[in-house]
């Protein structure tokens, strides 16, 4: 966490350059200065400064899987009804499995070769609870074989998951320069009073990713084909920083504390 404390004068901005400074906190040490003077303890009104840091995680909340099913035929009602009695088996299975209809995007693809028609059908689904997702995807390759395709899931933050770690975050942070502020006003003899600023100093956003760097195993997107489900990748996360600055009225301490 960020030690850097300061003692403000009554009355003045946040921006100024306060006469007094506090060093060593951490230590157990605290000095405060004017000059060569020494200011007597409650002589005037003085606000503390101290700013916090705090870092808060979390993992993905949602996976997309592309699922895959085609077919070649002489005709194109033969090839269609082939690929949508796959399909429609597909879409239910995965309703079952607690996914909406908003979470299900459907492509489908037909072309003809000299006398054959091909016709191939893409589902992408967005899966929010992955014991689903891996018993769904389990289901269509023991049901369909080798007739269906199922894609790596591909992991990522929803808006809301993003937006409660970035709160999360900053929360955090205040809490943690407010637990400095109590300890450095015992320090003082004086009692923490009401904050008059909260101010955000800097964000930080970063995410982690799973990488195969030998070129081992399944990379995401690639497709597979087999009578078992595809490996659960690790699942990545997000990590959100912030530093604060936050300001307090310092009262002598046989003063009410706020």
């Amino acid at each position: 966490m960020d030690s850097k404390i300061r003692i403000l004068p009554g009355g003045a901005q946040p921006t100024s350059v306060s006469p007094f400074a506090v060093t060593d906190v951490e230590q157990g040490i605290i000095e405060l200065r004017a000059g060569n003077k020494q200011i007597p303890a409650g002589s005037q009104a003085r606000e503390l400064q101290v700013t916090g840091t705090a870092e808060v995680s979390c993992l993905a909340d949602r996976a997309s899987v592309q699922l895959r099913v085609g077919n070649s035929k002489a005709s194109v009602n033969e090839v269609t009804s082939s690929v949508s009695r796959r399909l429609e088996y597909i879409l239910q299975a995965v309703r079952q499995h607690g996914v909406s209809e908003d979470d299900i995007t459907v492509r489908k693809f037909l072309h003809r070769d000299e006398e054959v028609y091909h016709m191939n059908a893409e589902v992408t689904v967005t899966f929010s609870d992955f014991d689903k997702m891996e018993q769904a995807c389990s289901i269509l390759l023991e049901k369909l074989d080798r007739s269906v395709s199922v894609g790596q899931p591909q992991f990522f933050h929803s808006a809301e998951c993003l937006n409660r770690v970035r709160q999360s975050a900053c929360v955090s942070a205040v809490e943690n320069a407010q637990q400095k502020a109590i300890r450095v006003s015992q320090l003082l003899g004086q009692s923490l009073g009401a904050p008059t600023l909260v101010r955000e100093e800097e964000t930080r956003e970063w995410r982690s990713h799973d990488e195969d760097d030998d070129g081992g195993g399944q990379r995401q997107g690639q497709e597979v084909a087999s009578t078992q489900a595809p490996p659960l990748p690790c699942i990545p996360d997000v990590t959100a920083s912030s530093r604060v600055s936050v300001y307090f009225r310092m009262r002598d301490g046989n003063r009410k504390k706020y």
